[in-house]
């Protein structure tokens, strides 16, 4: 008589990666599954939405293509993503996070508001888009934006977002508003400067790296609702790096 596990319904993703802590505890397993090098990274591209295989090149610039596929495939087997066709005209291939994927989110957030209070934390290396407005989401201040409501079209590297502000409460997603009190066109490093670095709308605009239709004073405030976080004072006499 045949002997059936009891895990056989979801035998995927029970599967002992080759590379493996060979420890029980369940933070040890999911090391196993997404603990290698890029892959939580893939799922922070993943965040905001489905992407084709060049996209997530655009977001991951320092990985291969070789280790990219790899740590996708891994990812596939483990169950944390998917992949799919678009129907035509599109009709291209994208990957996007399954279900028990998404839950990693606020993993993503924590290692986000976590790395934010390094002082050694290297600003001036490149950030896409999609990490930066989930480092906006996570870095915004609830207290300045009290009976500030507005709403904003933000293009970021010829991408649209909304940016919503209701009740100090904050929507940042892909999409567009439908009466902006300003449309914000930008860059992601731009971007990245005006909240992060706190650089000056005013000096990003005579440069040309912004640009702004509508209320530029709302435009401004938005800009000044994200800040890091005082440094961790194990990291305090570590160097900031230059925004």
């Amino acid at each position: 008589m045949g002997f059936t596990s009891g895990f056989t319904p979801h035998s995927v993703l029970w599967r002992r990666p080759v590379r493996t802590y060979g420890d029980g505890c369940p933070a040890a397993h999911a090391l196993d599954l997404v603990g290698e090098r890029w892959s939580l990274l893939i799922v922070r591209e993943l965040l905001l939405g489905p992407k084709r295989f060049t996209d997530l090149r655009v977001g991951l610039h320092g990985a291969s293509a070789n280790v990219l596929s790899q740590r996708l495939r891994e990812l596939e087997t483990h169950g944390v993503v998917s992949k799919r066709r678009l129907p035509p005209p599109a009709a291209s291939k994208v990957y996007e996070l399954t279900e028990w994927g998404r839950d990693l989110e606020p993993v993503i957030v924590f290692l986000l508001r976590w790395g934010a209070r390094s002082a050694a934390i290297p600003l001036d290396a490149p950030m896409g888009a999609d990490a930066l407005i989930l480092s906006m989401r996570t870095l915004f201040m609830p207290v300045a934006a009290r009976g500030f409501d507005a709403a904003f079209e933000l293009w970021v590297d010829d991408r649209p977002f909304i940016a919503e502000i209701i009740d100090a409460q904050l929507l940042l997603a892909p999409g567009r508003p439908e009466h902006p009190h300003a449309v914000i066109r930008t860059d992601a490093e731009t971007l990245k400067r005006l909240t992060l670095g706190n650089r000056s709308l005013d000096v990003s605009l005579h440069a040309g790296r912004v640009t702004v239709q509508g209320d530029q004073a709302m435009a401004e405030r938005f800009l000044g609702l994200f800040r890091l976080p005082e440094p961790a004072p194990a990291s305090a006499g570590a160097t900031p790096g230059p925004v």
